[in-house]
């Protein structure tokens, strides 16, 4: 499912598709708000959003064999929730 989709998908439980828009860009602003305060974002019955910070390490590219220094950086994880994972 894309955003498309999930607009698609509120525009039946709404009145207009621009409503339905509304909706989903202000629920997707939230948590990148959210995460990019480095806070988690916890959804009951679905799942966390954390951010989690990589150490700097050294890589190698595969196309040279030239070791390279890869810097730390921050990345999205997500655990899915029991009830999530039991439907899967």
């Amino acid at each position: 499912m894309n955003k498309a989709q999930l607009v698609e998908t509120i525009v039946e439980k709404t009145e207009t598709k621009k409503q339905a828009q509304e909706i989903v860009d202000t629920i997707l602003d939230s948590i990148k708000g959210s995460l990019k305060r480095a806070d988690d974002v916890a959804i009951s019955g679905f799942g966390t959003f954390k951010v989690k910070q990589t150490k700097a390490r050294q890589g190698r590219n595969p196309k040279t064999g030239e070791t390279i220094q890869i810097p730390a950086k921050k990345k999205v994880a997500f655990k899915a929730s029991k009830d999530l994972k039991s439907i899967l």
